[in-house]
């Protein structure tokens, strides 16, 4: 055929096949490593592009969320600026004092307390003027400065157990229990204020208010800022999610700093205190002692219309000394 050899093909074939088997054999691990490398490398791409899709989505959903929480503090923030700027009343500091007195039995307190303070000023041997004064003075200041006493004692002794019940509910939320079921324990076990405010939370809930709502009425009961805190923690959790259980305790470890600030503001500030209830003190002190060994001296500031002047601008510059030192070493946190 076309004058060459047949056996003279068949060699050159079966050499081009030997020569491409010895090239492959040779060149198999070279070409298998830059096929398994190809392959890595497309699986790595693959898996980048997978990362990337899923960090885009977790980014978008970190956002989601902080926007979310971000709308949820909006709305209570101003929500809290509606309550607090609305002046508190008489009815409500009672409540808020955990008295369980109506409208006219306060009424009716108030008037005695008035008629007393006027019948022992004029058992004194005050004035009658004075003694008429004693009255309104017993009627309208006595009786609402006992109910704030009463009300800001209820309030300390509500931060002393509130970070306990808060603990509480840690660990009930981290053992698996409802959280409903944990503010009912509270509620049985903790010792007053704090297991009355929880009964309220309960009886809200099974009014009907959901859980965000009825803890928002702790903080109108009882208006300080480690109440707002706990509402705003569950109306967040409520309403965007998370863990429970960790901000109740990164808020419970709060609440115990806080109150440690307290103590050590309390220690630190005892000696201001005690020096401006001497400073303060001082003044009468010595008055009565001078009274008693020389009374014709002291006598002309009350007989006389230029002494009753004087005792009249002591008595407003001490009291304005008083309340600038109270300013001084009262500190809010």
């Amino acid at each position: 055929m076309f004058g060459i050899d047949l056996n003279i093909i068949a060699f050159i074939g079966l050499v081009t096949a030997a020569v491409a088997a010895l090239i492959y054999f040779f060149m198999f691990d070279r070409i298998s490593n830059e096929v398994r490398q190809e392959q890595r490398f497309k699986s790595i791409r693959d898996r980048n592009d997978i990362d990337r899709l899923n960090a885009a989505a977790r980014v978008a959903d970190v956002a989601k969320r902080k926007k979310s929480v971000q709308e949820s503090l909006r709305e209570l923030e101003e929500r809290q600026k509606e309550k607090t700027s609305r002046t508190v009343g008489l009815k409500k500091q009672i409540q808020q004092a955990g008295l369980k007195i109506s409208m006219r039995q306060f009424i009716l307190i108030s008037i005695a307390c008035g008629i007393f303070f006027t019948a022992v000023a004029y058992l004194a041997g005050a004035p009658l003027a004075v003694s008429l004064a004693a009255g309104p003075v017993g009627a309208l200041g006595f009786p609402r400065w006992m109910v704030a006493r009463i009300r800001k004692r209820r309030m300390n002794k509500f931060l002393d157990e509130f970070p306990n019940a808060v603990d509480v509910l840690v660990r009930g939320v981290k053992a698996g229990l409802p959280i409903n079921d944990c503010l009912a324990i509270i509620a049985k076990e903790s010792r007053d204020p704090v297991g009355s405010e929880f009964r309220r939370i309960i009886e809200a809930q099974q009014m009907g208010l959901p859980l965000s709502q009825s803890v928002t009425k702790l903080y109108d009961n009882m208006p300080l800022a480690e109440s707002n805190f706990f509402a705003i923690v569950i109306a967040i959790q409520q309403s965007a999610g998370g863990n429970l259980s960790e901000a109740l305790g990164n808020l419970a470890n709060v609440l115990r700093d806080r109150k440690k600030m307290k103590a050590k503001i309390q220690a630190m500030s005892a000696e201001a205190k005690a020096s401006g209830a001497i400073i303060g003190a001082l003044p009468f002190i010595v008055m009565l002692l001078v009274y008693l060994t020389t009374p014709d001296y002291i006598k002309i500031l009350f007989t006389n219309q230029t002494g009753n002047i004087v005792l009249i601008c002591a008595g407003i510059w001490m009291t304005i000394g008083i309340l600038v030192m109270k300013k001084m070493i009262n500190f809010d946190f």
